[in-house]
Order: C-alpha cells, then sequence, then structure tokens
C-alpha cells in the first residue's frame, strides 16, 4: 500500500506554459523540479554527455519549464473529507454521457487517503492513461537520469560500420548528422575512408506490428532504431504517415550524413545484421534524460515512445522486448512499488490495446507514488500530466469559466467508445487530489470529454472538507 506521510510537504505550484499567470490558478507539482526534470539531475546527465562526448542538445526538458507563479503548497489546508467528495462529483459521474458503470477513485497524495470510490477495483479499457503506468514503471526501473543510447560501431574485419539501435524514438536527422561526423572523425583517427554500413536491432528479438494493424497514423512499426519515429512528415506529436521501414530508413540516411563527412560508403545499406560481439564503439548518441522522455510521452500521448519506454524497462529486467516482456516487467516494476494490481492486464504498453485493462484504483495509486517525497525519481509522472487548457492533449479543453483550467493535470484516454482520464487536481483549500475517471461504454465521445472535465473541474473548485 501507499506509503502515508502526514508530514507537511511543499509542493511548489508553478506554471506548466509559458505567459501564464496567477489569475488563471496554474498549479504544477514541481517541489524541487524545474518542470519535471529534477536541476540536479539534469546538470548530472549533461556533465555525463560532455565526458563521453554525447550531444547536449538533447539533455533540456522536452517541456518548457517556467517561473513559479504562486506561493507553495504547506499541506496545512484542511483536509477534504470523503462526503464532499462525494457531493461535488458523485452525480456528474452519473452522467448518461459516460455509459453505465463508469469507474472512478479520488486518493488524496499527502494522506493516502481514498476519499472517493465507484467501481475503483473494477476493470476497464484504459486508452492512454495505461501511459501513467508505464511511466512509473519505466522511472522506477531505469531512473530518472537513464539515457537510451544510439550507436556506431566498427568491425575491421568486414570493414563495416554498424548503426545500433537502441530504442529511442526521439531520434532526428540532426541527431544522426552529429553521430555521423563523430563516426567519421573516429574513422579517420584509424585512416579508414571506406565503408560499408549495416544497421543493428538486436535490442529487440524482432520488429513488431502492433496489434492494431501495419499502417496505422497512430504508431509505427516497433524497432529499436528509428528516426523520429518513423514519420514522413514533419510532424514530432500526433497521428502522421509512417515508414513502412523505419529503420532502414535511418540506417540510410545515417548513411547519407557519413558520405557528406567525407567517408566513401559502398553497397547497399545491409539489413538487420548485428554487430559482431566486441565490436569498436565509434560514437553514440543518448537521448534526453528518461524524466524528459516521460514528459514528452505524457503531455503528447506518444504511443511510439511509450512502447519504447516499456521495451527498455524489459531490456533491464532480463524479460524480452516484445508485449509478453513488456507485460511482465512493466507488472513487476508496479509490483514493487505495491500498487493494487488485481484486475489489471498490461497487453501494451500505450493504450491502444483494447485488451488493456486497469482499474480507477491502480491509476490513482501511482499517481500518489509518484507524488511520494521519497520517490523523487518518480515525479516526471505528475510533470508530465498535460496541464487543463494550456498544454499537451488538454491544451483545448478546459476554459476559464468551467474552473479547472490550469488547476487540472491530467493524461486523457481516448479509443472508440472510451473516454477515460487521470491525473491530479487542487481544491479550492489548496489539497492535491489524485483523480481516475474511467468510462468504456460511451456513445459520444465530446460529451464523454465534457462530463470527464466538468467532474475533474468539480474537484478543483471545490472546498471538498
Amino acid at each position: 500500500m501507499l506509503r502515508r506521510h502526514r508530514a507537511t510537504w511543499r509542493l511548489a505550484v508553478g506554471s506548466a506554459a509559458v505567459g501564464l499567470v496567477v489569475a488563471a490558478g496554474a498549479v504544477a507539482l514541481s517541489g524541487p523540479w524545474d518542470a519535471g526534470q529534477r536541476t540536479a539531475e539534469r546538470d548530472h546527465a549533461a556533465t555525463e554527455a560532455l565526458r563521453d562526448g554525447a550531444d547536449t542538445e538533447g539533455i533540456a526538458s522536452t517541456v518548457a519549464a517556467a517561473a513559479p507563479v504562486l506561493a507553495p503548497l504547506d499541506g496545512r489546508a484542511p483536509e477534504a473529507t470523503p462526503a464532499a467528495v462525494e457531493r461535488a462529483i458523485g452525480r456528474l459521474l452519473d452522467n448518461a454521457a459516460l455509459g453505465d458503470g463508469a469507474a472512478g477513485a479520488v486518493v488524496d497524495i499527502s494522506t493516502g487517503d481514498t476519499l472517493y470510490r465507484e467501481n475503483a477495483r473494477s476493470p476497464r479499457t484504459p486508452a492512454s492513461t495505461i501511459k501513467v503506468l508505464t511511466s512509473v514503471a519505466a522511472l522506477n526501473a531505469l531512473g530518472a537520469d537513464h539515457r537510451l543510447a544510439t550507436s556506431a560501431v566498427w568491425d575491421p574485419e568486414e570493414r563495416r560500420v554498424h548503426l545500433v539501435g537502441g530504442g529511442d524514438t526521439t531520434l532526428t536527422d540532426d541527431d544522426l548528422a552529429r553521430l555521423a561526423r563523430r563516426t567519421a572523425d573516429a574513422l579517420a583517427e584509424r585512416d579508414v575512408d571506406r565503408v560499408r554500413i549495416a544497421y543493428d536491432i538486436s535490442l529487440y528479438p524482432r520488429e513488431q506490428h502492433h496489434p492494431i494493424g501495419s499502417g496505422n497514423t497512430n504508431i509505427a512499426t516497433i524497432t529499436p532504431l528509428q528516426l523520429n519515429a518513423g514519420r514522413l512528415d514533419d510532424s514530432s506529436s500526433g497521428p502522421a504517415p509512417r515508414s513502412d521501414e523505419p529503420a532502414a530508413d535511418a540506417a540510410r540516411t545515417f548513411a547519407g550524413h557519413l558520405r557528406a563527412a567525407g567517408v566513401e560508403v559502398t553497397g547497399a545499406t545491409d539489413t538487420g545484421r548485428a554487430a559482431p560481439e566486441g565490436a569498436d564503439e565509434l560514437a553514440v548518441h543518448r537521448s534526453a534524460p528518461l524524466s524528459s522522455l516521460v514528459e514528452r510521452m505524457l503531455t503528447h500521448s506518444d504511443n511510439d515512445l511509450a512502447e519504447a519506454l516499456a521495451r527498455a524497462t524489459a531490456v533491464a529486467a532480463g524479460h524480452p522486448a516484445d508485449f509478453r516482456g513488456v507485460d511482465r516487467a512493466l507488472t513487476g516494476e508496479l509490483e514493487k512499488l505495491d500498487l493494487p494490481l488485481s484486475n489489471v492486464r498490461i497487453a501494451d504498453a500505450s493504450g491502444l490495446d483494447r485488451d488493456d485493462r486497469v482499474t480507477a484504483a491502480v491509476l490513482t495509486q501511482a499517481l500518489a507514488a509518484a507524488a511520494d517525497p521519497e520517490r523523487p525519481e518518480l515525479r516526471a509522472a505528475l510533470t508530465g500530466l498535460p496541464v487543463a487548457g494550456f498544454t499537451g492533449t488538454l491544451q483545448t479543453r478546459y476554459d476559464a469559466a468551467g474552473g479547472g483550467a490550469g488547476l487540472v493535470r491530467a493524461k486523457t484516454g481516448t479509443l472508440t467508445g472510451v473516454n477515460t482520464l487521470a491525473g491530479t487536481a487542487v481544491t479550492g483549500d489548496g489539497r492535491v487530489l489524485a483523480f481516475a475517471f474511467l468510462a468504456s461504454d460511451t456513445d459520444n465521445g465530446e460529451e464523454a470529454e465534457a462530463a470527464l472535465d466538468a467532474a475533474a473541474s468539480a474537484l478543483a473548485t471545490c472546498g471538498c472538507h
């Protein structure tokens, strides 16, 4: 069960969007964090990057930081009561737009007390709110400063450079260009100016299509080597046309940059050829720290990144980096956090699979664990949540009249007939509550979203004591 902490929590309240002012009432659980990335961690990551020659451009958080705009919460606000929370949201969650039997739970994250439960341990299809579980599991397993490495290694016998995928779906063309230039420099030190190219995707047992099928604009082929998640346009989030062979495309792009750096590349790019054991590392590109990747994944509901981080978790746990391995690895990490896993089934890490099952109870307990001051490594699972009315998938939802704008931070979930919301709200008294609302029998998505938003806003505007 969640550790109970009745000692004072100093939860810094800050803006999550540049230009957000006090009148907007925006708050962010940040504590010693700068937009979710602890300053000390970022400094450490940057130092390590400089030490090993990695790119420093990727170290900064992918979510913009902003200075605090309100005084810190000090935990002395009146405690919310179950009766008050029931009065605030009970009727709203009975809205017909949410179908029959919507599930809900509310927890005071300062005390761990459950303030509301309705079908809280009944399994529901979570859609993208499962990314909350993916986040805390990955952060718990790997640590907030973990980075994903894409490397170039040298096989002198075959005179071949292998581009080795490390599961970084955020890899950009500029990243590959810099990696190629450093690779060319390393080859020059070896008096090598003519090579062949291969790519190594052996980190995963095989490339996989998500069960929703190939050619879907919501996710690329799952492979450890991808350039901008296989996107064929200039977008960096949301649906987009995807490459049929993202790993090969990344390797061809790298080969082009290597030629531009003065290296003669001969022959065709060898497909899926694993680098020999003990191959010399020529150069490496490291992603932003995991805390930043989690923030990006949650803010923009990045399906590709969710599956990649789950597979990194599986590899770290010694499981195969496929859907079965992801299930075992994420479940194992959630068990370590003592989360209530009864009726939970993890079919994928992104929430695109309708066979996923979670409960409102496990989502709220995961959010409360991420707020635990004894677990600062999990904090990005909170700070990455979209801010109502301002960022990510909540940017166009909520308005000033509804009362939740800036005060609700939540992960959205949407599939046909499924609408979910899980996050935090700051009450009128200054208590921070974790909530999860799951509706899996909806007929009108817009009406269902409005009903969920109204319930979250009610938490943010009630005294609840």
